[in-house]
């Protein structure tokens, strides 16, 4: 299996990028923080993108490659089956965070590796851009917290507060450069 990876351009992003992508995630158990204490809690409920999320995707995959960001994909015979995106302009002070607003691999291809060379390329990315963390506002399902541990990533020493207010179920974690 050959997966080749490339920038995107805004100009490259549009919903029929998608049409083989398979975001759907089956979840049963969830990270919550209770009482200032993480635990796992039974939360089921399936996650998958109606043509309504797709467009708001693109559309903020379309701004962040035209604003500076950084927007890489992966590609099985042609077909996108995963991509990362960070967004640009560091934030948080002394933090130095550049904010990872998107990480998905296409549900055919997860436990394959693709995330984790995503993963990596947006750290490296992000280093280049002269930041000190990733920032990442994270799916709270039991499997996608298990990732982003491997890949190094620890609870957020300063919480974004536009990140909580939209997804308050989110962990918010950073990744140290």
């Amino acid at each position: 299996m050959k997966i080749q990876y490339k920038n995107l351009t805004a100009d490259e992003i549009d919903t029929q990028l998608f049409s083989h992508f398979i975001r759907r995630q089956e979840v049963t158990k969830c990270w919550r923080k209770i009482d200032g204490k993480w635990v796992i809690k039974d939360d089921p409920f399936l996650d998958d993108w109606n043509e309504k999320d797709y467009e708001v995707l693109v559309s903020c995959l379309k701004n962040t490659a035209s604003t500076g960001g950084f927007v890489y994909a992966a590609f099985l015979d042609g077909k996108l089956k995963g991509f990362v995106s960070v967004e640009p302009g560091l934030f948080g002070g002394a933090h130095g965070y550049l904010d990872l607003s998107s990480i998905h691999v296409s549900k055919d291809l997860r436990g394959e590796g693709v995330g984790a060379k995503l993963f990596l390329a947006a750290k490296a990315w992000a280093g280049e851009q002269g930041a000190k963390k990733l920032y990442i506002s994270a799916h709270s399902a039991v499997e996608s917290q298990a990732f982003y541990k491997k890949m190094g990533c620890i609870e957020a020493q300063m919480y974004q507060k536009e990140h909580v207010e939209k997804e308050p179920f989110d962990c918010q974690l950073e990744c140290v450069l």
